[in-house]
């Protein structure tokens, strides 16, 4: 059997006739870029997450990018986020002009750890940026609690998480802006790339919108801004998806639990967690071998019997060729755990349109390669 990593062919097919009906609308309006259904996408978006404001962008890290821009985020200033992210987390700081600073990440989730941003914060500190990694809402309420006792500002990177939600939170509702991915792997993906912005903030909406389009408010009329914008095909794509992101996110945490139970008792690995009152959303379902030298074997292992298993991210920011830059990132203590995570990490096949019988699959080899792992280094260790 072969198990594909993403299902977004399969998910088009499923809900065909209302993508195809939006697109139709956009080619028929003729307005592609900054239209109408840019408008609706932008205002079922606000209404999704409860927020004032959504701001539709080229991508995620513009959105991040222009946030900062927003809040007078630049040269001077410092950011705090963590390194087992995708690089675009901290690429957003530096584009922004600002330094990256490093804080390890929470062993269980994998989500900044709040106990070790007191340390890093300075006077040149002005905001922090929790990733939902994996699906999984970083702990908001004392990331507030942090950022509110020291007047910093917070941005949410939610590329992974939309639909996510902690114990008497939602995404969105206690930062001052949250950023969003929609390229196509994403648990709501167009097809292409493209992201967003949404806040409570109307300076921050109206910066952002001006900042997307050349500075402009008006036509013919511009001052400092950049080309980022969502244009409206994949709006309308992403109007049709929008409908059906709480069934698909219930369909992830169904092939979650499916996995976790058929995983139980492995050796050679451990199981992601999801956290008591949290509402994980599995845009990925990643396992950490317990050596890093099996990481590699295992992914070999199942690629080879047709299991289409990925890493993420299996480089932290702060291990990537060129690291350090200058003056523009520092680490403050260890991450050893971000460390760890970046090199055992295995993502398996995950998205709502599997099958019974391919998340079984998955698990059967799964399970098979750990039986094998475990022998082999049991055998080692009495050798």
């Amino acid at each position: 059997m072969k198990v594909e990593f993403y299902g977004h062919v399969r998910q088009y097919h499923n809900i065909k006739s209302e993508i195809d009906k939006n697109i139709q609308t956009v080619l028929e309006s003729g307005q592609y870029v900054m239209g109408p259904m840019l408008k609706q996408f932008e205002g079922e978006l606000a209404a999704y997450h409860g927020t004032k404001y959504a701001i539709g962008t080229a991508n995620g890290t513009d959105s991040i990018w222009l946030a900062l821009m927003a809040l007078g985020i630049g040269a001077g200033d410092e950011v705090i986020t963590h390194p087992n992210s995708f690089f675009a987390t901290a690429e957003a700081i530096w584009i922004a002009g600002a330094t990256a600073v490093f804080v390890d990440c929470c062993p269980k989730t994998k989500c900044i750890d709040p106990t070790k941003i007191e340390a890093a914060i300075t006077p040149k500190t002005k905001a922090i940026i929790p990733v939902h990694l994996y699906g999984q809402c970083a702990d908001m309420v004392a990331i507030k609690a942090i950022a509110d006792k020291h007047n910093l500002r917070i941005i949410e990177d939610n590329a992974q998480a939309i639909g996510a939600a902690g114990p008497g939170f939602k995404i969105g509702e206690l930062s001052d802006a949250s950023s969003t991915s929609f390229i196509i792997q994403k648990n709501l993906g167009t097809f292409g790339d493209s992201g967003a912005l949404v806040t409570n903030n109307p300076d921050i909406d109206a910066k952002v919108r001006k900042l997307r389009n050349h500075g402009s408010t008006a036509r013919n009329v511009h001052s400092y801004g950049f080309n980022s914008r969502l244009d409206d095909i994949h709006a309308g794509i992403l109007s049709a998806k929008l409908k059906h992101i709480d069934e698909y996110n219930d369909a992830r945490r169904k092939w979650a639990d499916r996995y976790t139970a058929g995983l139980q008792g492995a050796k050679t690995f451990t199981l992601p967690v999801a956290l008591p009152g949290y509402r994980h959303v599995f845009h990925l379902y990643v396992v950490e071998t317990k050596k890093a030298e099996w990481r590699d074997q295992m992914v070999d292992f199942l690629v080879k019997n047709g299991v289409d298993a990925k890493t993420h991210y299996s480089v932290a920011i702060h291990k990537q060729a060129g690291y350090p830059w200058g003056k523009e990132a520092r680490i403050v203590g260890s991450v050893e755990n971000a460390e760890e995570n970046a090199i055992t990490c295995v993502s398996l096949p995950m998205f709502p349109e599997l099958r019974e019988d391919e998340v079984d699959y998955v698990i059967a080899k799964v399970m098979e390669w750990d039986a094998q792992c475990a022998a082999k280094s049991c055998c080692c260790s009495c050798s």
